[in-house]
């Protein structure tokens, strides 16, 4: 009976039962699906809440100090890292947008993140292809400040939920300042300050939009075109991105025709730095000594703090003393230094300010990488006649040992001689003037004045080094003398010659010029040597304090 009421059943069709299955399939591939995306939303959901903002890493945020000269030209800095922070109020909003042009266009309605460029590194990531680029303004500041350089599907996920979180608890004007404060520029700037500086020797507030632009097209590949200004293939390349990025700007209305159609290309400082680059490390010694002493920390921590160093130098003068001493050194034995017998020529110079202690020249040794040693502020120097003019008068602190000084250094020399321009008041010499970080000022130099010579004195004295003026030259006519006191003086004499002290002097500048050879002595010492007598080195050493008198005082050599 079970037999007959089965076979009884009419039997399904095929093609009935295959519809039959797809479609239960079709639901359960359905519900798998669905299940998959929620089970995914909910990993993405709880990977959110789980992630936290890191810290920027140390180096991202140590900053270098700057050293500026009297005008606020770029001397050089100190530092790990060349960067110094600065708020997106001093960024022009051109430059801003010339970034966000290069960049990221959509930056300002974005959510952090490039849902095409995340597929497109994904897919790169699980194919093996190529590294993808294309990351947001958010993202790339994540990557370079608060994640490390390491390339994987899974810390692509944690950058991308990272910038999503940062984009919702961050303003975008916060973010971008902390990009623009980190993205790497090359010739070692890290952040927009930098760049500016080693660009364009400008700080950011004074970027001008053809500037901003150069910049923001130099972020795409920084190693490449750092070189730019120096190399005329690498220039070519940039101007065409800079010409793009211009047009883009154009084109979102960031600026105007006008303003599209005027500018012109920048003009680059040479890459890389010149020779006097070197030279300046001497001042850069001093002033960062003194600047460190004046805000009672290390100069560890004044290198890693972002100050502003203002100093008393002129970095124009500076320049151009480091080529006269070069061509007088040169001129002197061919060698620039050394006369192959093991005798090495030194040159130091110092100008001061009478009455005020400003530093304005310090000169102290032709190449830093050599010759870390500054002779101007640590050589001792023979004073032979140097210090006669002060041999019979009375003085005061801080010169009363100065008379029995058998080798003052040429920075204690010039204080003596501006003692006697400034009518016997001395004025301890000074390269700092001012401290700034964060934009507040933080120390202000003032004079430090003392009497160390009645004026009548100071008076006689000025005469007495008149007078002895032309031992070593020939009498130059009065008119070329006045208003200021010449003074030549040295070790040694006729061709026995080891120092010469050269120095002029007025109420404005008083400018001392040494000029000595030493030789290797015994366990690493140095003894002093003969000077070379052709040409006469008394006569070298009071024209090329002449010639830096002049640039000096009047802007002419």
């Amino acid at each position: 009976m079970r037999r007959t009421a089965r076979s009884a059943r009419p039997r399904v069709p095929l093609r009935l039962r295959l519809r039959r299955t797809r479609g239960r399939l079709l639901r359960r591939l359905i519900i798998a699906f669905l299940l998959l995306i929620v089970t995914l939303c909910t990993a993405a959901v709880v990977a959110y809440r789980l992630t936290g903002i890191p810290d920027p890493h140390p180096e991202t945020v140590t900053q270098s100090t700057v050293f500026v000269d009297d005008k606020g030209s770029y001397l050089g800095r100190r530092g790990p890292v060349d960067r110094q922070e600065v708020p997106l109020s001093q960024v022009p909003r051109y430059v801003q947008d010339a970034v966000i042009a290069a960049e990221n266009r959509t930056f300002r309605t974005d959510d952090g993140v490039s849902p095409r460029a995340l597929a497109r590194a994904v897919l790169a990531s699980l194919t093996g292809g190529e590294r993808q680029g294309g990351s947001t303004i958010t993202q790339q500041y994540v990557k370079n400040a608060l994640l490390s350089p390491e390339q994987s599907l899974s810390r692509k996920a944690r950058e991308a939920l990272i910038a999503i979180k940062l984009d919702r608890t961050r303003s975008k004007d916060e973010i971008l300042a902390g990009y623009l404060n980190t993205v790497y520029f090359g010739r070692g700037s890290a952040g927009i300050e930098a760049a500016a500086r080693n660009y364009f020797g400008v700080d950011t507030r004074e970027l001008t939009v053809s500037q901003g632009a150069a910049l923001a097209a130099i972020v795409n590949i920084p190693s490449y075109y750092e070189k730019a200004g120096s190399d005329p293939k690498v220039t070519a390349t940039l101007r065409a991105r800079w010409e793009w990025v211009l047009d883009a700007m154009t084109a979102s209305g960031s600026i105007t025709a006008k303003q599209r159609a005027g500018a012109a290309f920048p003009a680059f400082r040479f890459y890389p730095p010149g020779a006097t680059e070197g030279q300046r490390q001497y001042m850069i010694d001093v002033a960062a000594q003194e600047a460190a002493d004046r805000l009672g920390i290390t100069e560890d921590q004044l290198a890693r703090d972002g100050y502003t160093v203002r100093t008393t130098f002129d970095l124009a003068l500076q320049d151009a003393t480091t080529e006269a001493v070069k061509d007088l050194k040169d001129t002197g034995n061919g060698k620039g230094g050394a006369d192959g017998k093991g005798i090495t020529l030194h040159a130091a110079v110092v100008a001061i300010v009478p009455g005020d202690g400003a530093v304005r020249l310090l000169y102290g040794g032709s190449d830093y990488a050599r010759q870390p040693f500054n002779d101007a502020v640590g050589g001792a120097v023979e004073a032979g006649t140097a210090l006669d003019p002060f041999a019979k008068f009375p003085l005061g602190a801080p010169l009363t040992a100065l008379p029995k000084t058998p080798a003052p250094t040429p920075l204690k020399l010039a204080s003596a001689y501006a003692t006697v321009a400034a009518n016997g008041m001395y004025a301890a010499p000074y390269t700092v003037t001012r401290i700034t970080r964060d934009g507040r000022q933080v120390y202000t130099a003032h004079p430090d004045t003392r009497r160390a010579l009645e004026e009548k004195d100071a008076a006689m004295v000025n005469a007495w080094m008149s007078k002895l003026y032309g031992d070593a030259l020939p009498a130059v006519p009065t008119a070329q003398r006045a208003p200021q006191t010449v003074f030549t003086a040295g070790a040694g004499g006729g061709i026995t010659r080891r120092t010469v002290w050269s120095a002029r002097l007025d109420p404005r500048l008083a400018l001392t010029f040494a000029l000595f050879a030493d030789r290797p002595g015994k366990k690493n010492t140095t003894a002093p040597a003969q000077l070379p007598n052709d040409p006469p080195p008394a006569q070298s050493a009071t024209e090329t304090t002449a010639q830096i008198w002049r640039l000096a005082t009047t802007g002419t050599g």
